[in-house]
Parts: C-alpha cells; structure tokens; sequence
C-alpha cells in the first residue's frame, strides 16, 4: 500500500508563510503521508497528488496573488481532490485568541474549490524580512513572528487523520 501524496504549496516566499508551508509538510510526513512542499508558482499539475494544502499570505485584506494563480491553473483539478487553505495573516496575536474568519477572497476560492477548510496563522514581519514596509513596520516596533508551530503540527496532524479516515 502507498502512502497518500500531498502537495502542499505557499505562496510567498518571505515572511510567515514558507515557514508553515514546511512545518506542515514536515508534520504530514510523520504522520506517514508523502508531502512535497514547493512554492504556489512552481505548481503547473496536481493531477499527481491526492490532496492539496494551499497557502498565501494576508496583505492589506487580499490573499497572495501567486497562490490564487495557482488555484486559477489547477481548478479543474483541485476541484476533484481534498483542498485546505491557509493564510499567513496577521502580526499580532489575533489568529491566536480566536479563528478569523477567511478574507472574502480566500472565501471565494473556497466556494469555488469546494476546499474542506481554511485556517489563518499568524503572519512573522522580523528584520530578516525584505521590503521596505517590513523594514518600516520592524522599526516601529510592530514587527515579530507570530506563528504558532504547535497550532500549525496541530492542523497538519487533523488533515493526516481526515485524509487516513475511509471515505
């Protein structure tokens, strides 16, 4: 028997969003899934895989543009495959108080999808992090790295069990 593929895809590569991007394709691969972990841009075929983990970062109320490209290549595909969403969103400890709810276009993409669900982190703004409105918001002390990598091994362990369950 052959364990199930997963492909997990983030959508930017600064800031909060590859890091949990790796953290649940490590945790999957504990769990005894194949997880493969690239960037939402180097996505061109899921056909190959029996699950899809998709993520994007939160900026300024819009999800990544490079994550709902890959949506737009592949929907016809994710449609036909387990789908959960993710967003690497706000630098505070907001995500960590209660969900938040996804932001209307990361909504769509779920309707749209039939995604299982969707779950928002928190987002990391540190010195290490380019741009100048990172740099800026570092400066005024509004920067930090808020993800939580137990509630990130927590979700990746609840999508191992959906996807190990008999549908």
């Amino acid at each position: 028997m052959t364990s199930k593929r997963v492909l997990v895809a983030y959508g930017t590569k600064h800031g909060a969003t590859a890091g949990i991007a790796s953290e649940i394709g490590r945790t999957l691969r504990e769990d005894g899934l194949d997880a493969v972990v690239v960037p939402a841009d180097d996505v061109n075929d899921v056909r190959g895989y029996d699950a899809v983990v998709l993520g994007g970062a939160l900026y300024a109320g819009h999800w990544s543009g490079k994550a709902k490209r890959c949506v737009e290549r592949n929907e016809h595909y994710l449609q036909h495959r387990p789908v959960y969403l993710f967003s690497s969103g706000p630098v505070d400890s907001s995500a960590e108080q209660h969900d938040i709810a996804p932001v209307p276009a990361v909504a769509r993409e779920m309707e749209r999808l039939g995604a299982r669900e969707h779950i928002t982190f928190g987002g990391s703004v540190t010195a290490s992090t380019p741009g100048f409105i990172a740099r800026a918001m570092v400066r005024a002390g509004k920067g930090g790295d808020f993800r939580n990598p137990e509630r990130i091994r927590t979700w990746a362990h609840h999508i191992s069990a959906e996807l190990a369950a008999p549908h």
